[in-house]
C-alpha cells in the first residue's frame, strides 16, 4: 500500500451501516484492526501490534491481505483503484465496523480522504498509535522489561497532521524502563521513506542524514514507524553498526515478548537463501523466491 490517492467515482452511493443495521440487531459495532496489504514482510509487527491492542483493551478483528486493500498499489489505474477500495469498505460493512485502526499511512490516508467521505462510513477510526497511546495506562505495567536503547525516531514532514506519530510514538516509548528517546531536528521528506524511493538519489540522501543525526545525537538505535521505512532501513544495521528497530518491536521488548524480525536477517544476511532456511524456500517454492524475494533482499544497500 503504496501511495495515498485515488478517484473515488466508483464509490458513490455505498452505504456503509453500523453492525446493528446490517445484522438487523442491536449491539456494540466492532472495532477492526485493518493492517491492508502489504503483509508479507513484517507480519510479525502486526501480530505485536493486534496483541498490544489487546492488552489495553481493545478486542479488534484483524482485517487484511489482497481483499482488503485501500487501491493505492493501483492508482495509476483509477477504475481497479476505486474498485479494490470499494471491495474494502463491503467488507467493513458486512463486518458492521463501528471503528477501524489503521497500520499503513497510505490506508489511513486515502480512508480519510474518500474512502469513507464517498462511502458515508459511519466508522470512526484512528491510527495504531493513537488507539495505543489512548490506553497507555492499560500498557504502562506490562512495560517492565529494561531496554537499554538511546534511539532515534525516523521521523517525517508528512502525516503527522493525520495522527501525531512523531509525538505519540516517542510519548510510547519513554514508558519503557532504560528507554532514551533522543530529541533530533531532522524530519525526513514525504510520509514515509517508499515515498523517496521514485525521485533519483531521495532516499539514499534520507538515510545519509538520518544517520548522520543519529550520530550526532549519539542514538544507537533508529526507530521506524511505518513498514515501509522498516523495509527501507533495515540494512543500516548491517553495514553501519546501528540498531534498527520498529517501535512495535520496541514496546515488545519492553514488555518482555519474544519476536523475530525475519524480514531483517535475510535482508542483512550475506546469503538470504541460506538464512531462510531450505524447509522454508522449499515451502514457498524455491523458483518463487528466487523471482519475487531475492532480488529485493540482495539490491543495493
Amino acid at each position: 500500500m503504496q501511495g495515498a490517492s485515488a478517484a473515488p467515482g466508483a464509490l458513490q452511493g455505498r452505504e456503509i451501516p453500523h453492525a446493528s443495521s446490517a445484522a438487523g440487531i442491536a449491539g456494540p459495532s466492532p472495532t477492526l484492526f485493518w493492517y491492508g496489504c502489504n503483509m508479507t514482510r513484517h507480519a510479525e509487527i502486526i501480530r505485536l501490534s493486534e496483541r498490544l491492542l489487546r492488552c489495553v483493551g481493545t478486542q479488534a478483528e484483524p482485517v487484511g491481505g489482497p481483499g482488503a486493500c485501500c487501491g493505492s498499489p493501483k492508482e495509476s489505474e483509477p477504475r481497479i483503484s476505486e474498485a479494490m477500495a470499494g471491495r474494502t469498505m463491503d467488507a467493513f460493512a458486512a463486518r458492521g465496523a463501528g471503528k477501524v485502526v489503521t497500520w499503513c499511512p497510505s490506508c489511513h490516508m486515502n480512508l480519510e480522504d474518500f474512502m469513507a467521505p464517498v462511502s458515508g462510513a459511519a466508522f470512526t477510526h484512528a491510527h495504531l498509535c493513537e488507539a495505543l497511546h489512548e490506553g497507555r495506562e492499560a500498557l504502562r505495567p506490562l512495560l517492565t522489561r529494561r531496554v537499554e536503547a538511546r534511539v532515534l525516531l525516523d521521523a517525517h514532514v508528512g502525516f503527522n497532521d493525520r495522527a501525531e506519530v512523531n509525538r505519540l510514538i516517542p510519548a510510547l516509548l519513554r514508558m519503557i524502563p532504560g528507554v532514551e528517546v533522543l530529541e533530533q531536528g531532522y524530519r525526513g521528506p514525504s510520509y514515509m521513506c517508499f515515498g523517496l524511493a521514485g525521485v533519483p538519489g531521495a532516499l539514499d540522501a534520507h538515510k545519509a542524514r538520518l544517520l548522520a543525526a543519529a550520530r550526532e545525537a549519539g542514538a544507537d538505535t533508529i526507530v521506524t514507524i511505518f513498514h515501509s521505512c522498516h523495509r527501507e532501513l533495515v540494512a543500516l544495521e548491517r553495514d553501519h553498526g546501528i540498531r534498527v528497530l520498529n517501535w512495535v518491536h520496541l514496546l515488545a521488548e519492553g514488555a518482555g515478548w519474544d519476536w523475530r524480525d525475519d524480514y531483517k536477517d535475510w535482508r542483512n544476511a550475506p546469503d538470504p537463501l541460506a538464512a531462510m532456511g531450505a524447509a522454508r524456500v522449499e515451502a514457498a517454492g524455491e523458483e518463487a523466491v528466487r523471482r519475487l524475494a531475492l532480488p529485493e533482499l540482495t539490491r543495493p544497500r
